[in-house]
């Protein structure tokens, strides 16, 4: 379709001889929140490093607002409007807070508006001000998701992947988390949210995909998939 912003079509994705992704195809809309959910090893982080340029695929296509991503170099990727915030967060932890902030506005479009995008991640996470001399190393678990995250959308993206951002948090900082994502997709953010908590990502999704030892499963909108007597059945125990 002629809107969609991000689209995998029939993705075959391998380890060497060993097969992680066999026939996967997903769309991401404009404007929407998309998860990506299944269990551990069900290729998820495959699928992302493979729409970041990280991974070549074996065979199918991803495109970005009808261009095709396939064989361009990461930092490329990057400079058509997307950003990765991968698991383990990926700070450079002897930077400070303020420094791995003024990185994340490397982009061209970006460097300009530096200031400005500051004070906007400042507004958004304001714990991340009151630390910008910190270096990111010290900080919280918590803190440093926040701080991956917010320099992530110093790059102003125009889709925004999440790699189990609430990996490792407290029950409240989940919270907190979610409830960071619900307002940067109130600002106009187009997120791709891989996450293991299935329930909270189902709950703040539009639409999701289920993805089953490398293949897709189900899809559906996240109000759909949170009722489905297979989904809770699958993830009871996520769900409970």
């Amino acid at each position: 379709m002629a809107n969609r912003l991000l689209e995998v079509s029939d993705l075959q994705v391998a380890y060497g001889d060993v097969g992680a992704l066999w026939g996967v195809s997903l769309h991401v809309d404009p404007g929407t929140i998309v998860a990506l959910v299944g269990a551990n090893g069900a290729g998820k982080t495959t699928l992302l490093r493979t729409v970041s340029g990280l991974l070549r695929p074996r065979s199918g296509d991803i495109r970005m607002s009808g261009q095709s991503l396939v064989g361009k170099a990461p930092q490329e990727i990057a400079a058509l409007g997307i950003a990765h915030v991968p698991e383990g967060r990926g700070l450079f932890r002897q930077m400070t807070v303020l420094e791995n902030l003024e990185l994340g506005a490397f982009q061209p479009k970006a460097r300009p508006r530096t200031k400005a995008l500051l004070e906007k991640a400042y507004g958004l996470f304001p714990r991340l001000k009151e630390r910008a001399h910190q270096k990111a190393g010290s900080l919280s678990g918590g803190e440093q998701q926040m701080l991956a995250i917010a320099r992530a959308t110093m790059s102003e993206p125009s889709l925004l992947i999440l790699d189990e951002p609430s990996l490792g948090l407290s029950p409240l900082v989940v919270q907190q988390m979610f409830s960071l994502i619900q307002t940067l997709h109130g600002q106009g953010v187009t997120i791709l949210l891989v996450e293991q908590n299935i329930h909270q990502a189902l709950k703040v999704a539009d639409y999701a995909f289920v993805l089953q030892t490398g293949s897709l499963a189900m899809q559906g909108t996240g109000a759909e998939l949170l009722a489905d007597p297979e989904i809770q059945k699958a993830y009871m125990g996520v769900l409970e």
